[in-house]
């Protein structure tokens, strides 16, 4: 499976071992967990690094909203299902821009899949 771009990089985690190994199935991510200076997970995507915080007074679910590139929306929302995350809707028109759709991961965290079909003004 190839790694799939995202477009923001914070995600809160109730579990993060847990969140790593639900995004690692379903997008191909590749995790490195620290606890030095801080319990932190870095994460590969294939564009941007990312990282995972632990939930508490600074991160808490629904905070963030990553938007992950997708050619099929509904196979990834069919997966998202299998693995123990939520469709929030099915997906959507943005003008003649592209195709989306809301889902949460197991943590409880909003996301959303972009499948680009014109660049934006043309």
């Amino acid at each position: 499976m190839s790694k799939r771009p995202i477009v923001h990089i914070e995600i809160p985690a109730q579990n993060r071992p847990a969140a790593a190994d639900f995004y690692g199935k379903l997008f191909g991510w590749t995790f490195q967990h620290f606890t030095d200076p801080g319990p932190y997970t870095i994460f590969e995507s294939g564009n941007v690094p990312g990282g995972l915080a632990d939930i508490g007074e600074q991160y808490k679910p629904g905070d963030v909203i990553l938007y992950i590139a997708r050619d099929d929306v509904a196979a990834d929302l069919k997966r998202i299902e299998e693995l123990g995350g939520k469709k929030l809707g099915d997906p959507f028109m943005v003008g003649e821009l592209g195709e989306m759709a809301f889902f949460a991961d197991p943590t409880g965290n909003r996301l959303a899949l972009w499948k680009q079909l014109q660049p934006p003004g043309g």
